[in-house]
């Protein structure tokens, strides 16, 4: 990281983590739930100099504010407002954008609004999307919905390491490093992560919509990463994605499940081509027909009862 801003959002002070400030080209990168603008560190060293990277923290993670009234903040449409703010705020009339997990779902919403989508030039979409694996949701609200409390850091990392296999890093080294930047000490001397636990009360107050819809409304070039072994983002959800969207640039990480942390030049190369492939006019085709009314009705029964 080569700064540090903090942008005050409301009441709220938003961390962004910034790579090359003085870049030619700007992308967002936005994290997962429960992580932070940290985690794409290597993807800024392997994706180069000429492009800025932005990478705020969310509220409740990371160095940004934890917020005194979950029920409100803790919501996409709060996220949503941030997001647009700190656009505003760095002046970027559009810019690329990737998000891992919640981030990724963040960028869809944006480049689905019929306000806000011209801000979204490009959207990568890393091990996420309209449709998430049911027993994959359970068991990410079930971990982060309470507070994790270790003896010593050296419990914390191997909890990390054990949770976050996923992930595929493979040195002890980069292990290390991320529970180093996902630790903070409790009051009473013992360890926890850095993030808010009531981040998780966004599973019980966030408002059900229809993301098949808004993943149909998209109109700009649009690229999905997905885990080769994920537990969120399902192989056959991938197929329908396409099916929507024709246009649909795909990439399997091998070796990883949810979420590729974005760290090696097999994962960032075909990023770059993607993102350095000519701006060009872009209208995706319509809902696809094969997804019928009654599947439609299921999915929004299974978003309204496990994600939100």
């Amino acid at each position: 990281m080569d700064a540090l801003e903090f942008v005050r959002v409301r009441e709220l002070d938003i961390a962004v983590r910034i790579w090359n400030p003085d870049a030619p080209r700007t992308l967002i990168a936005w994290h997962g739930l429960a992580r932070h603008g940290g985690d794409f560190a290597a993807l800024a060293r392997e994706l180069g100099s000429e492009w800025r990277i932005l990478a705020p923290d969310t509220p409740g993670r990371g160095l940004s504010s934890w917020s005194l009234f979950p029920a409100h903040d803790y919501l996409y449409s709060h996220y949503l407002t941030i997001a647009i703010a700190l656009l505003d705020h760095y002046q970027l009339e559009q810019v690329d954008w990737l998000g891992t997990s919640m981030g990724g779902l963040l960028g869809m919403l944006i480049a689905a609004d019929e306000q806000h989508r011209v801000r979204i030039s490009r959207l990568i979409l890393n091990d996420v999307g309209p449709e998430l694996n049911k027993e994959g949701l359970i068991a990410l609200s079930s971990y982060f919905g309470v507070t994790h409390r270790f003896n010593n850091f050296a419990d914390l990392k191997a909890e990390l390491t054990k949770h976050y296999a996923s992930f595929g890093i493979t040195r002890d080294e980069e292990w290390r490093e991320l529970a180093l930047h996902s630790a903070r000490r409790l009051p009473d001397g013992s360890w926890t992560y850095h993030f808010d636990p009531r981040i998780g009360e966004q599973f019980i107050h966030d408002t059900p919509r229809d993301t098949w819809a808004d993943w149909a409304n998209i109109r700009c070039p649009i690229m999905v990463i997905r885990g080769e072994t994920s537990t969120l983002l399902d192989a056959e959800t991938l197929l329908k994605m396409a099916e929507a969207q024709p246009t649909l640039t795909t990439l399997t990480a091998a070796g990883c499940g949810h979420a590729p942390m974005l760290n090696t030049p097999e994962q960032v190369t075909p990023i770059r081509h993607f993102l350095n492939e000519p701006a060009r006019a872009y209208r995706a085709a319509a809902p696809s027909t094969a997804v019928s009314s009654s599947l439609l009705s299921w999915l929004t029964k299974q978003w309204r009862r496990w994600f939100h």
